[in-house]
């Protein structure tokens, strides 16, 4: 049991790495490591289900890494 909680754990944290690099809205390798500088104030339409998707994913890691802490101690 213990080993598929882990390797759920992995596929979520991929799946939240490449969901929280694809909300990237700057213009090139630029806009990772410094921002534009512009305001987003709504999300529309794809943006607004991958940020949706990003909390999902943070939620469900959290989970898996309180049940990894359970199961090993």
């Amino acid at each position: 049991m213990l080993f598929w909680i882990k390797i759920g754990q992995v596929v979520i944290a991929i799946l939240l790495m490449v969901a929280i690099l694809l909300q990237n809205r700057g213009t090139g390798v630029g806009g990772v490591f410094a921002g534009t500088g512009g305001v987003y104030l709504t999300k529309r339409g794809i943006e607004k289900k991958l940020h949706i998707a990003t909390i999902v994913l943070a939620v469900l890691f959290v989970v898996f890494s309180l049940l990894v802490f359970r199961f090993n101690s």
